[in-house]
C-alpha cells in the first residue's frame, strides 16, 4: 500500500508464475517496459483496470510511465485521512474481536 501523495509507480504482478515476482515501488521518472519473449510458447494477455483485455503476441511490449498530470480526486476530508480510514475500514486495522468470557469455572 502506498499513500496517494507518494510520487511514484506501484508495479504489482498479478498471478505471477514464480515467487520471485514481487510488487515494486519505483520513482516517478522511471519507464517500465514489459515484453512477451520472442521465444514464448504462446501469447499473453494484458488488462487495464480489469477491463477489455488485449492479446499480446511474442515480441509485443507494454511501456508504462507516470502521467505528466495526476488524476484529480475528491476527498471527504483530506488524502491522508481518507487513505487511513479506507485501510481501517477495508482491512480492519486496529480492530480486535471481543473475547468471549464463559464465566468462572468450577473446579
Amino acid at each position: 500500500m502506498v499513500h496517494p501523495q507518494v510520487p511514484g509507480i506501484l508495479f504489482t504482478p498479478i498471478c505471477p508464475h514464480s515467487l520471485s515476482f514481487r510488487p515494486l515501488i519505483l520513482p516517478e521518472h522511471v519507464t517500465i517496459r514489459v515484453q512477451v519473449p520472442f521465444n514464448s510458447r504462446g501469447h499473453a494477455w494484458a488488462s487495464f483496470d480489469g477491463k477489455d483485455r488485449k492479446k499480446l503476441a511474442p515480441g509485443d511490449a507494454l511501456v508504462c510511465s507516470m502521467a505528466t498530470w495526476p488524476v484529480p480526486t475528491a476527498c471527504q476530508a483530506d488524502s491522508t485521512s481518507d487513505f487511513l480510514r479506507s485501510i481501517h475500514e477495508g482491512l480492519h486495522w486496529n480492530l480486535r474481536k471481543t473475547q468471549s468470557f464463559d464465566g468462572p469455572r468450577d473446579t
